[in-house]
């Protein structure tokens, strides 16, 4: 096999960073290649005792460094140093991040990075021309709003995009002047490790970015539950973002930001461009083999053209070829494991099982590693696992519709609202159902973010508290303080 990063070059990093250095503990979770299913290494799990040391360790170096008071210029610089540095070393962390994720080498290092890069300069430059507000008060008092940084903030991120989604917390947060203790996601470490000790090489101070390794049950309660972590943010699933809400509840009331699952419509309509909706449709789903929370999982299409739609997804769907995400090109994602395979496989029999019909796919590819075929389901229900559940891999069911007001009453979800997709030529109607989509996203005639960084993605229903990007995403790492003074 051809690779475009040599895996015997890379040299995987397996501790906790806390105070700008590796700390050592005892390996206790193995981390798996999904494209071949050999262990790479082990990675210790913080406790209690470690997650406390890195959140003092914050909270000095918030104070001696003065990281928070510091000429906001002078944080913009460091943290764009921070980008130049990551974009210097992008062949590293590409090939850290894809030898244990789902994302192909080619696609972090032309995509993933790049992207993350822009979005830490974005933030970076909200630090120097945002701030708090004069309000108008009588004439023998001066009143005004400061906004200040929180101090600790506790991050969780998911594996499915490790880099993007530390790129997400990590740049407003540090923009607007806090430190940082985040968790990676146990099977995928690597990426954001180097990303760490990049930022103390870029000039970040000591302490400043710390990066505890565990699992949730054990260092993500304990992060969540500390009482010196002053806000939580968090992306993961709509479960694990209920316990995180519980344990806070339990430990000690904080804000929290909570990005979480989603179960995505995409609303095809006759008059659409049926090439444009088929190759969005199937981006939409099979972008790292539909593991995120933005995938367009549910597909609700005009009875009109559900036999053409239908026939041209089949067609692509039939194209994608696995392939090991170091391979030299870009192959279709393997599932992150095979427990999460099984449960994929799981939903997929079980909506058979109730009636459904299978279009294409169905299991897995026939190879070594994780990999599973795309798929499409038709004949669904309502109370469907397929309609209901939130897969997260690359299924997704097809559902038609004969009126505007069918197709909304499908595209609502009892449970999830954080994005939806709507195709068609018809102004009136986009700019129409955009107001009657419960979502907190929606995109017309596309389907995905731009780079552009200015729109902020939050979650309705059980999809979400809070932003993630935007200016939203900045202003909800400070908080308001009013102050009054007599003249």
């Amino acid at each position: 096999m051809s690779f475009a990063c040599d895996p015997d070059g890379l040299k995987l990093p397996d501790a906790h960073f806390i105070g700008g250095a590796y700390i050592n503990g005892p390996k206790e979770i193995e981390i798996r290649s999904p494209s071949t299913g050999d262990v790479l290494g082990s990675i210790p799990c913080a406790g209690a005792d470690v997650v406390d040391l890195a959140v003092r360790t914050a909270s000095e170096a918030l104070e001696r460094s003065g990281w928070a008071t510091l000429r906001p210029r002078e944080r913009r610089d460091l943290l764009c140093a921070w980008a130049d540095l990551m974009e210097a070393e992008a062949q590293t962390l590409a090939g850290l991040e894809a030898i244990c994720s789902s994302r192909p080498f080619t696609q972090v290092l032309t995509g993933d990075l790049v992207v993350t890069a822009e979005q830490i300069r974005f933030f970076a430059e909200f630090a120097d021309k945002e701030g708090g507000a004069l309000v108008p008060v009588s004439d023998d008092h001066f009143g005004y709003v400061a906004e200040e940084p929180y101090g600790v903030i506790g991050a969780i991120t998911p594996w499915n995009v490790p880099i993007s989604m530390a790129g997400w917390k990590l740049g407003p947060a540090l923009a607007a002047g806090n430190a940082v203790v985040l968790k990676p996601s146990e099977m995928t470490p690597y990426s954001t490790l180097y990303m760490a000790e990049l930022a103390v090489r870029a000039g970040i101070p000591d302490g400043i970015l710390n990066i505890v390794l565990g699992d949730g049950q054990t260092t993500g309660v304990a992060i969540t539950g500390h009482p010196g972590i002053d806000k939580v943010s968090f992306t993961g699933s709509t479960r694990a973002g209920s316990a995180i809400m519980e344990n806070i509840a339990r430990t000690g009331i904080k804000p929290m930001t909570l990005e979480l699952g989603g179960k995505s419509p995409m609303l095809v309509f006759a008059d659409a461009d049926l090439d444009l909706a088929a190759d969005c449709l199937d981006r939409g789903i099979m972008a790292n083999a539909g593991q995120g929370c933005v995938a367009g999982s549910r597909m609700i299409v005009a009875e009109e053209i559900a036999e053409a739609l239908a026939a041209k997804l089949t067609e692509r769907f039939a194209r994608y070829r696995p392939a090991h995400t170091l391979a030299s090109e870009a192959g279709f994602s393997p599932i992150i494991s095979e427990t999460q395979l099984a449960r994929i496989d799981g939903i997929v029999q079980a909506a058979v099982g109730q009636g459904a019909e299978l279009v294409c796919g169905g299991c897995r590819f026939e190879r070594e590693g994780s990999f599973y075929r795309p798929t499409l389901i038709t004949g669904v229900t309502e109370d469907s696992p397929a309609v209901r559940e939130e897969i997260f891999g690359p299924v997704a069911t097809f559902q038609t519709f004969a009126t505007e007001d069918e197709a909304m009453t499908l595209a609502s979800h009892p449970t999830y609202g954080l994005c939806a997709g709507l195709f068609t030529r018809g102004l009136s109607r986009a700019m129409r159902l955009t107001r009657r989509l419960e979502a907190g996203t929606v995109w017309v005639n596309r389907y995905g973010r731009s780079r552009d960084h200015i729109l902020p993605t939050t979650g309705w229903k059980s999809s979400g508290l809070g932003s993630d990007l935007g200016r939203e995403a900045y202003r909800a790492n400070l908080r308001p303080k009013s102050v009054l003074i007599d003249l």
